[in-house]
């Protein structure tokens, strides 16, 4: 008889067809577990599988009492109460770098297409303002990338690739980390120094209490009327109601977002202003990177199941 594991957040069901082969799927559609499932099946619950950013605290995982792994689909994890599973000597698995370079390259097209206004540019051609040579003030030449600050919050493995990618566009990197590295780039010892010095700065850290709206007002400010910023780590980061602020009266150009607080709901107020660029959370949404997240899964399970330690587990908190 095949494992069981029960899907914990809702996922379309073609990322789940690899699991399927392995395992007994018990699907939630992302609809709580008790109103899907009787109690008698849920209470022989091992093993599920969550999406990073989904909440799931101790009150959760009491009701499976036999809960030994919590895998999470991709590189994040900030839903899950590392705590509480380490109470209740749960295992915590992830998907770290998997996604990494796909992340990295959104992060990078997030920025061009800001800095560079391309769906303002999109929008003129289509106008036919290009071909009336009907004047634009939003069309007016914008700074290159070479020699261009780029400032990396969070020097992980996606924060890498980008300065790596932004390096390549010869522009100048410095980063603020918790930790300072053995990296060809200037490193900062607050948050407050590299948005001094940067022009745009690209969030890269992980989510989590201590970086709950860390991306503030005072941050935004310290950009400048020149300064971009670019999300594609989680919106809890970034105040958004602080971000609307800037962005509407100037203190910063503008803004390249992947993420947001509520997802999938974008603030009206938000997606109203023209000097913001906006993705539906697809930095890791490519082929290569799901087959990665789905192999560390699959490694994940298989280790637990078989007794063994999680080869991608997260380190309780």
């Amino acid at each position: 008889m095949a494992d069981k594991v029960l899907i914990y957040s809702r996922f379309p069901k073609t990322m789940m067809a690899r699991f399927a082969e392995r395992f007994e799927l018990l699907d939630t559609g992302g609809k709580p577990a008790r109103e899907v499932f009787s109690a008698e099946e849920l209470n022989g619950i091992r093993a599920m599988l969550t999406a990073g950013g989904t909440a799931l605290g101790a009150e959760a995982m009491d009701l499976f009492p036999k809960l030994g792994a919590i895998v999470c689909y991709g590189t994040g994890y900030d839903g899950v109460d590392l705590n509480a599973a380490a109470a209740r000597n749960i295992a915590v698995g992830h998907s770290p770098g998997a996604n990494a370079a796909s992340v990295a390259d959104i992060a990078m097209t997030l920025m061009l297409a800001t800095t560079r206004r391309i769906l303002v540019a999109d929008q003129y051609v289509r106008s036919g303002d290009w071909a009336a040579s009907k004047p634009s003030p939003m069309m007016r030449p914008q700074a290159g990338m070479p020699g261009r600050r780029i400032g990396v919050y969070g020097m992980g493995e996606i924060g890498r690739k980008i300065a790596a990618r932004c390096a390549a566009f010869e522009s100048e990197i410095g980063y603020f980390s918790r930790s300072k590295y053995d990296l060809p780039y200037q490193y900062f010892p607050t948050l407050e120094a590299l948005a001094d010095w940067c022009s745009v700065l690209m969030i890269a850290v992980r989510a989590g209490a201590e970086t709950q709206h860390v991306v503030n007002a005072d941050i935004l400010g310290r950009l400048g009327a020149d300064g971009y910023v670019v999300n594609i780590s989680r919106g809890s980061v970034i105040d958004e109601k602080a971000l609307v602020a800037a962005l509407s009266d100037k203190t910063i150009a503008g803004a390249g977002l992947d993420v947001f607080e509520k997802e999938p709901h974008a603030p009206d107020a938000l997606t109203a202003l023209p000097n913001a660029v906006f993705a539906p959370h697809l930095g890791g949404h490519t082929l290569e990177s799901h087959v990665a997240m789905q192999n560390c899964v699959l490694a994940n399970f298989g280790a637990f199941f078989e007794g063994k330690p999680l080869p991608y587990g997260v380190k309780s908190a």
